[in-house]
């Protein structure tokens, strides 16, 4: 017990890492997925070709190996990024494929007889998916964006291959030094607390938004 309370407040600060680096991606993941959900949807044809390539290549490979790449690779590119920006990016990039997917999903569920309505009262087509189309969709993808959202903080243990001190490495540090496996304990009891609650509030959103409802 002495031994766990003397690494607690190590292992609490690697968990503020990890819950830095999940609300940051959770917050870019959005607009992004939204807007390249849109341009599957009814942008120009090479935007879709684009679009398709980026879902079909980061959902087909995976999230570490991207990782990876973004961290090791893009020095010898010219592109130097600090490890918080290369796993912030290689996360919204990643989860943002199947968002996007999701999302391009509920949009295409939409009756068509709405768009025709919309543009029938003189609404432009920006109009018709900010006032009509996206509200009901989010509703609709409402289930699987929740899901996604608490898988995406499990997946944050695997910035612990990079040089960012989140709470899984943190514990691995703390046993390789220690030579105690407790740290891994009480990391596992943190990602279940943190689990635990984030099932709770996306469980309320979805009684209280979900179309299914």
């Amino acid at each position: 017990m002495e031994y766990t309370l003397k690494i607690l407040p190590l292992l609490f600060q690697g968990l503020l890492v990890s819950i830095k680096v999940y609300l940051i991606v959770v917050v870019l993941i959005v607009p992004v997925a939204v807007l390249a959900a849109i341009g599957k949807v009814s942008g120009p044809r090479i935007l879709k070709k684009i679009l398709f390539l980026y879902t079909w290549v980061f959902r087909g490979t995976p999230l570490l190996l991207q990782l990876f790449f973004i961290y090791y690779a893009f020095p010898y590119l010219g592109i130097v990024w600090s490890p918080l920006t290369c796993v912030v990016v290689a996360f919204v990039l990643n989860v943002g494929a199947y968002e996007t997917e999701i999302i391009r999903a509920g949009i295409e569920s939409i009756d068509k007889g709405q768009y025709e309505a919309a543009k029938a009262l003189g609404m432009t087509y920006v109009q018709t998916m900010r006032r009509i189309i996206i509200p009901q969709t989010i509703r609709r993808v409402l289930p699987a964006t929740c899901n996604e959202a608490i898988l995406t903080f499990k997946d944050t243990a695997l910035i612990a291959a990079v040089a960012i001190g989140d709470l899984l490495r943190t514990a691995k540090e703390l046993v390789t030094y220690d030579f105690k496996i407790t740290p891994f304990f009480v990391a596992c009891a943190f990602y279940l607390i943190i689990s635990s609650i984030l099932v709770q509030v996306f469980s309320r959103l979805e009684k209280k938004y979900s179309i299914y409802e």
